[in-house]
């Protein structure tokens, strides 16, 4: 697997940050650019980050699927992740989770038929305070999910 021009100086960068010999440090951000360029992380883009980071690729791919924001197989276009650990729960997570079910009439780790849509259930995303949130795409955070507020969101998915 050949990753752009564009993706390789960003890989650079990345690696620059850290001292020689320490280059497995940048796994993280490098595979995150592979998704960003990929869409999601193939079994042959994990280990192309792992060449390229000279580590073995059991070691990318143990990065890879243990935090939640790579995506290991192809998803929609919008990944809703819902949080549904207990401060969300207790505030309506477990309500908005079967709303966003019902409106998108998918499950949980199912994508729409369309291609628009993947939910997931997530963990802790640090705003309690907020509850319920979900994350589109592992970047735009949104606040108390009710159902007036989760229908404005995929709104603006459209």
């Amino acid at each position: 697997m050949m990753f752009s021009a564009e993706t390789l100086r960003k890989f650079n960068r990345e690696v620059a940050k850290y001292p020689a010999g320490r280059e497995r440090s940048a796994v993280m951000a490098c595979l995150a650019l592979a998704q960003e360029e990929q869409g999601w992380l193939s079994p042959e883009a994990i280990e192309a980050v792992a060449n390229y980071l000279g580590i073995a690729p059991i070691a990318a791919y143990e990065v890879a699927s243990f935090y939640n924001m790579y995506d290991l197989k192809p998803l929609g276009k919008y990944k809703l992740t819902l949080c549904t650990n207990l401060p969300c729960a207790l505030s309506g997570a477990n309500h908005a989770a079967a709303y966003l079910k019902e409106k998108l009439g998918i499950a949980l780790g199912e994508t729409t038929a369309d291609g628009r849509f993947t939910l997931v259930e997530g963990e802790c995303m640090g705003a309690c305070g907020d509850a319920p949130v979900m994350l589109i795409n592992n970047r735009h955070l949104c606040a108390r999910m009710v159902p007036e507020e989760i229908d404005r969101v995929l709104e603006e998915c459209a």
